[in-house]
């Protein structure tokens, strides 16, 4: 049996014909298993009975039907503090506001969409706001947005407001849940 430089036995003649005659089965074979359409799953239809609710027309209704069904605070009476801090002359302030709400102080204008926290009895415990930034800088006339988006108070550089002097952060959420002490 010959050697190749690689140090392998050299496949003679007579075994690579041998192999040949096999050659043309095993692509049929092959060829045998991709065709054919793949047999449909048996599907069993099991009725579910549900109660026909009545489908809420606007957004009033929307958000009394998910606080009636979860037993949460309606987003309107939820009570957000938001935290402001003037990094020029180090001074903080705490704004309590209402999904809705818009406050105003000096060129900053903060927006509070929404507010959530989870449940006492759900983990990790998160309290998070949506929240609009708007920031007049000293030759516009006009504000500028700067951030919009959530913020959450266990995770405040999850998502941060990118400002060279004002910094915004969530601080509460007031919310009640049933059984909530």
């Amino acid at each position: 049996m010959a050697i190749t430089r690689h140090g392998r036995p050299k496949a003679d003649r007579l075994t690579m014909r041998a192999s040949y005659p096999f050659l043309p089965f095993c692509i049929a074979l092959a060829l045998a298993g991709c065709g054919g359409e793949a047999e449909e799953p048996d599907t069993v239809v099991v009725p579910i009975e549900q109660e026909e609710a009545a489908q809420p027309d606007t957004p009033d209704d929307v958000d009394a039907a998910l606080s009636s069904n979860t037993g949460a605070t309606p987003m309107a009476e939820r009570v957000a503090t938001i935290g402001l801090l003037n990094k020029r002359n180090n001074v903080t302030q705490d704004f309590e506001m209402r999904p809705g709400e818009t406050v105003e102080e000096g060129p900053v204008i903060l927006t509070l969409a929404a507010c959530e926290r989870t449940a006492p009895w759900e983990m990790p415990k998160e309290t998070g706001a949506f929240v609009q930034v708007d920031i007049q800088n000293r030759r516009d006339t006009d504000h500028t947005r700067v951030f919009s988006g959530w913020l959450f108070k266990e995770s405040p550089s999850l998502n941060v407001v990118e400002h060279p002097i004002y910094d915004v952060w969530v601080k509460d959420c007031a919310m009640s849940f049933p059984g909530d002490e």
